[in-house]
């Protein structure tokens, strides 16, 4: 199990305005406005999980005079896979402006043209994650094995002091698949959880495909 799961949309905010408007038919199809959506509800999940961080006390010169107060201690690593994670990790990187940066691809492959498909992880630009806070950012928790994909071959590249997962929208199938392949001390961050997967393994109600709304569609 993971050492914690926080759902944030539980309790009624601007984020449940920002969720409501990148599923909204109506609405979502503004690549810009949805690109900028799932921008500010990074920047919330990156207040909430700021939270959690380790705080380092220091005293800063005013005009006036001195003030005690505290800022970050711990050095994070930024990392989402792409394409459609971008956005997410630009709304993290808002907050997080000291942070390091990390991009990895992962697709669905379909070696049948049918629904089965394996999951191939192939471009990575990554920050040294040794000792420090990894951050990984996925717009859609959908199956889970895109993120459990990535986050084996990240830990191919070090060892994280601490492991955050934060995603937009889960299917609990995704939860679940987290929950058997990582290990207990990463920390999920969920924006809200929705009710299942279909037979094509995508999230109802969902949203549709974030790539494709966000950046328009791919061959």
């Amino acid at each position: 199990m993971f050492l914690r799961v926080d759902y944030l949309s539980e309790e009624n905010s601007v984020l449940n305005h920002f969720l409501g408007q990148i599923r909204n038919v109506n609405v979502h199809n503004d690549s810009m406005r949805f690109r900028r959506n799932i921008e500010r509800i990074g920047e919330i999940m990156a207040y909430e999980l700021s939270k959690k961080l380790h705080y380092a006390a220091i005293a800063i010169q005013t005009p006036l005079g001195i003030k005690a107060t505290t800022e970050i201690k711990d050095q994070l690593v930024l990392c989402s896979i792409l394409r459609a994670g971008f956005p997410l990790h630009m709304g993290f990187l808002n907050y997080f402006d000291n942070a390091e940066n990390g991009f990895i691809s992962a697709l669905r492959h379909h070696p049948n043209n049918d629904d089965y498909f394996e999951i191939l992880v192939q471009y990575q630009a990554i920050a040294d994650i040794n000792n420090k806070n990894l951050v990984l950012v996925d717009p859609m928790l959908a199956t889970g094995q895109s993120i459990v994909a990535v986050f084996n071959k990240l830990m191919e590249r070090g060892t994280p002091k601490e492991i955050h997962i934060a995603v937009v929208i889960a299917a609990p199938e995704g939860i679940a698949h987290l929950e058997e392949h990582l290990p207990d001390n990463c920390h999920l961050w969920v924006a809200t959880l929705d009710e299942k997967l279909n037979e094509h393994s995508y999230i109802v109600p969902g949203l549709g495909d974030a790539g494709d709304l966000a950046y328009g569609p791919k061959l």
